[in-house]
């Protein structure tokens, strides 16, 4: 029987540059060493966690001489939590390492030939951004090492909170985050000590068992607030005593719901969601225009900086009044309605069939009647007979998952060839794949990245393509 090799420890790594993941990257005897968690000037030792032939990744054992770009991050959770991982970086260092985030993938991966990128556009508001949160309950939550070093008892094991990088049935128990208005740390903690007074069990991942799951906090500029309880048991007595608590403790909730989701993840697009108390939805705003958004719905989940990206990009299509506009992975049609005024219809393909609900009450509501929905993966919806019917795209729009455009829907863009492509993107990598199948038929003409998530190195991409 072979024995197991043992991971490498690199005693003295120097950190170089930033990747594009976000990770910091260092040269060991030639080969590139990529590193979560590091900057350019940090020097660590490191153990090597994937050994590939081009490549490794690796995670740090000690920081041996941190950079001087490090500051102090502003969350006790810092360090424990998976969230907001670049807390420790000025916020203007943040955005110019985006900025080479985007230009590192058009060029390494993309190979692709494009034009120097305006400036990110950065948040005026770096912290509290955020309009939608998800927690999750579990029995076996993290024990800090403050907690280890005190030495003392530990009262209980139960958290509400974040997955703990690397340890799926690890939560830490956050008590104050800081990407969402507090009013929804207000109501987390309510909902936490609510649980522990009354002896409701947290979730087990491991058994999945328990009756508190989730959590998922939800609100809006227009001070509308929307909760979620997901629940693993039904608990009917229990499940009542919990939501009243939030009804009337927390007047400002404007839809509060709750959900039996015993299948073995926590996904509920495929889950029956009801409405306890309140609307069965709560309402966004951009330029006038209302948006409903429904339990299921997507929404940008920051509001200041979704309203940027729309003008953005209504601004790169530059529309004519008699364009036909495509606007796929639409959600609940929020860049379709916000550019119909602009051209002569529009029409939205969206997978989420509750969301293409949303997206037509929404047109309903803001007396739009020249724009369509249509639910359905987009390669299966788009389809010739489609554009038959509806007529050929002048210009498109495409805001894809992280994951990108499937290639069937790549191959009908270049068979339908429309003038201009304006391509939304919240991972440049896939971004860059996507252009480079399509450059042959299309020059890339602006590229303006627009920070979205603060204190992590996500960012959102607007392309413009211009048919050749």
């Amino acid at each position: 029987m072979a024995r197991r090799r043992k991971n490498k420890v690199i005693e003295e790594l120097r950190i170089e540059s930033m990747a594009t993941e976000g990770k910091g990257m260092g040269r060991h005897n030639g080969k590139v060493v990529f590193v979560e968690g590091t900057v350019p000037g940090d020097v660590a030792k490191v153990l090597i966690q994937r050994n590939k032939k081009d490549y490794s990744t690796a995670r740090v054992l000690d920081l041996l001489q941190a950079s001087d770009q490090r500051i102090e991050a502003f969350c006790q959770h810092f360090g424990d939590c998976g969230g907001c991982k670049w807390q420790f970086l000025e916020y203007a260092q943040q955005l110019a390492y985006k900025q080479g985030i985007v230009e590192e993938a058009f060029r390494r991966i993309g190979k692709l030939e494009f034009p120097e990128p305006f400036p990110i556009l950065g948040c005026a508001e770096p912290t509290f951004y955020r309009n939608k949160m998800e927690y999750t309950f579990s029995n076996k939550r993290w024990i800090t090492q403050e907690e280890v070093d005190a030495g003392g008892e530990i009262d209980s094991r139960h958290g509400l909170g974040f997955h703990i990088r690397g340890h799926f049935d690890k939560i830490v128990d956050i008590h104050k985050c800081y990407l969402q208005d507090d009013y929804g740390n207000a109501i987390r903690n309510a909902v936490r000590k609510h649980a522990l007074a009354n002896d409701l069990s947290f979730y087990n991942i491991s058994e999945h068992g328990g009756l508190l799951r989730n959590l998922i906090i939800r609100n809006s500029s227009l001070g509308e607030w929307m909760v979620i309880v997901s629940m693993g048991e039904d608990q009917p007595a229990n499940r009542q005593g919990l939501l009243d608590m939030l009804v009337a403790d927390f007047p400002e909730i404007t839809s509060l719901h709750y959900v039996v989701n015993q299948k073995k993840n926590d996904t509920l697009f495929d889950q029956d969601i009801i409405c306890y108390h309140g609307r069965g939805h709560i309402f966004e705003s951009f330029e006038g225009i209302k948006y409903k958004i429904s339990p299921k719905s997507f929404f940008q989940t920051n509001p200041a900086q979704g309203l940027k990206l729309y003008e953005i990009t209504r601004a790169f299509a530059d529309l004519q009044k008699e364009d036909i506009v495509y606007d796929l992975y639409t959600g609940t049609g929020s860049i379709a309605l916000f550019v119909a005024e602009h051209c002569a219809k529009v029409f939205g393909i969206e997978e989420v069939e509750m969301a293409i609900e949303d997206a037509k009450f929404n047109a309903a509501l803001n007396g739009i009647d020249n724009a369509q929905f249509f639910a359905g993966d987009v390669k299966q919806v788009w389809t010739d007979e489609f554009v038959a019917e509806h007529g050929r795209p002048d210009v498109l729009i495409t805001d894809p998952p992280r994951a990108g455009m499937h290639a069937d829907v790549v191959a009908m863009i270049m068979k339908l060839r429309p003038s201009k492509i304006v391509y939304v993107s919240c991972n440049p990598v896939t971004q860059a794949r996507d252009l480079q199948l399509m450059q042959d038929s299309y020059k890339i003409e602006k590229i303006q990245p627009v920070d979205m998530f603060p204190q992590t190195p996500h960012i959102e991409n607007v392309v413009l393509l211009q048919r050749r």
